[in-house]
């Protein structure tokens, strides 16, 4: 999972770099179809044209439909706020994914693991105040959209964790998310810039390596455990906010994200408590 936010903050990067040239259905389309070939190889050298079966067809579906609302909601939002407010914003997605996991996968979360979560929500709402400001506006409601999607799509890796390979589950998402946005943006698609072909290029390798990482993650591990490591996001978001276009958060947004890191750091402790307990 660590891996897997280090690579998607990379390449959320790219993107955002990709929105002020192209429509975000646009963008959604050049990265899936940028990361397609790279996953396609690995799974078909590693597992053969075999492993490629969809066990569960409208799950596959769901996912790809998850996918193309998830990222160009998401590009929209980058478009018009900092990294450090999108992932703010999207810190709510990991506590949707634990509250997820008690009904879709019966995971049982204590209450102290519930106590952690609410300080996390906490934090992020220290972030957001005291203006609030990207939570009512179009762009932050857009990354609240791709928040609640990409928790969905989480949950969903986990039911067809069950008969599906970690590469189809890989695969025919990029292919989906690809062909669904490609469809959605035609009418209004804009010509690929030549300087942009490097960028575009570098976006489908993180985003491979990315896919994978995260497939992986919550295909081995429980949800409501791996969940709380997307806050190392805010991290990476504040480094290349400052890096590449000069934004530095504000007080709030340092306080809040000290009640995230703690939150999760102890939400992963109580976790590890827990499973010794029935491991000893």
């Amino acid at each position: 999972m660590l891996a897997a936010v280090a690579a998607f903050s990379l390449m959320d990067a790219g993107l955002k770099a990709l929105s002020v040239h192209y429509p975000p259905l646009q963008v959604a389309a050049l990265r899936g179809a940028s990361s397609l070939p790279w996953v396609l190889a690995w799974a078909l050298w590693t597992a053969g044209p075999a492993a490629l079966r969809m066990g569960r067809w409208p799950l596959h579906l769901l996912r790809g439909g998850l996918g193309v609302l998830m990222i160009a909601s998401f590009v929209y939002g980058l478009r018009r706020l900092p990294m450090s407010t999108a992932y703010a914003l999207f810190f709510i997605a990991p506590l949707l994914i634990t509250a997820l996991s008690v009904p879709i996968l019966r995971e049982r979360v204590g209450p102290r693991r519930w106590t952690a979560i609410a300080l996390g929500l906490l934090g992020v709402l220290v972030v957001l105040r005291p203006s609030a400001a990207g939570m009512f506006t179009a762009a932050g409601l857009a990354v609240l959209v791709a928040a609640t999607c990409y928790a969905l799509s989480a949950i969903t890796v986990r039911v067809l964790a069950r008969t599906d390979s970690t590469q189809a589950i890989t695969v025919w998402l990029l292919a989906l998310m690809a062909l669904g946005a490609g469809a959605l943006a035609w009418p209004d698609w804009v010509a690929l810039r030549g300087e942009h072909v490097a960028l575009v290029a570098a976006i489908g390798v993180a985003g491979a390596l990315g896919q994978y990482a995260i497939t992986e993650a919550f295909r081995q591990g429980e949800a409501s455990l791996i969940a709380p490591l997307e806050y190392t996001a805010l991290a990476w978001g504040t480094l290349l906010d400052l890096l590449l276009w000069g934004v530095l958060p504000d007080a709030a947004t340092w306080a809040g994200a000290a009640i995230i890191v703690a939150s999760g750091l102890y939400l992963l402790r109580r976790e590890r408590v827990h499973a010794e307990a029935e491991h000893p």
